[in-house]
């Protein structure tokens, strides 16, 4: 068994990683994870390509990046993912793991898309509530800021914040602890998965309405 992790720099991948590494320890080869290749950063969360590396890094797991266009077509998206499953695959992986909690959609999607291409899906923390699973990741040490908030959902003032009990506690009422539904997107910089914590900084923050980011810089 050999195992490509869909990395996506947050904390619900980061969670799956080390819910792999538990079940399935040695499994996990490498962490997949697509580049908007205009920026240089990871797509929706906006993480730095330094930031990602140092994840992996720290990890002692090597990065297989997927850099796509912005704007990004989906026949371009899904092109580049299909050459990226059948590399993955000549390299003797066998499985694809992605950090999905609940939504039905999206995991169809995955299955469907990797369904003939070699690789068999993988979601080791689905179906798991998700106020549970907060609290499992906190008590686990796992550690992360707030990168990405849609202010449809959130206040602004959430960005660049600590993922921890308080935010948890002031999160409006009906939003995922999580952020499943896209509430808001995190940088894991420690945590059970990792051999040392990164240091992080918050940089500035760039709104393109509705979602807000805050530039976060490894330090």
């Amino acid at each position: 068994m050999k195992i490509l992790l869909s990395w996506s720099s947050g904390k619900d991948s980061a969670w799956a990683l080390h819910v792999l590494n538990q079940t399935h320890p040695g499994s996990v080869g490498a962490l997949l994870t697509t580049v908007n290749e205009a920026v240089d950063r990871v797509a929706m969360h906006a993480v730095r390509r330094a930031v990602l590396e140092a994840q992996a890094a720290s990890a002692a797991l090597p990065l297989r990046v997927v850099p796509i266009p912005h704007p990004c077509p989906n026949e371009v998206y899904e092109a580049r993912m299909r050459d990226a499953v059948a590399a993955a695959v000549a390299d003797g992986f066998t499985h694809a793991a992605f950090g999905d909690l609940f939504l039905e959609d999206v995991r169809r999607y995955r299955e469907e898309r990797l369904a003939g291409s070699g690789l068999q899906p993988l979601f080791p923390v689905w179906g798991i509530p998700t106020a549970e699973l907060a609290d499992q990741m906190l008590a686990a040490g796992l550690r992360a800021r707030v990168a990405c908030v849609d202010t449809r959902v959130l206040d602004a003032s959430f960005v660049g914040r600590e993922w921890n009990r308080a935010l948890l506690d002031e999160l409006p009422h009906g939003a995922d602890p999580c952020g499943e539904n896209g509430e808001f997107h995190t940088c894991v910089y420690a945590g059970p998965m990792f051999l040392r914590p990164l240091a992080l900084t918050c940089g500035e923050r760039v709104s393109r309405d509705p979602f807000v980011w805050c530039d976060l810089i490894a330090s």
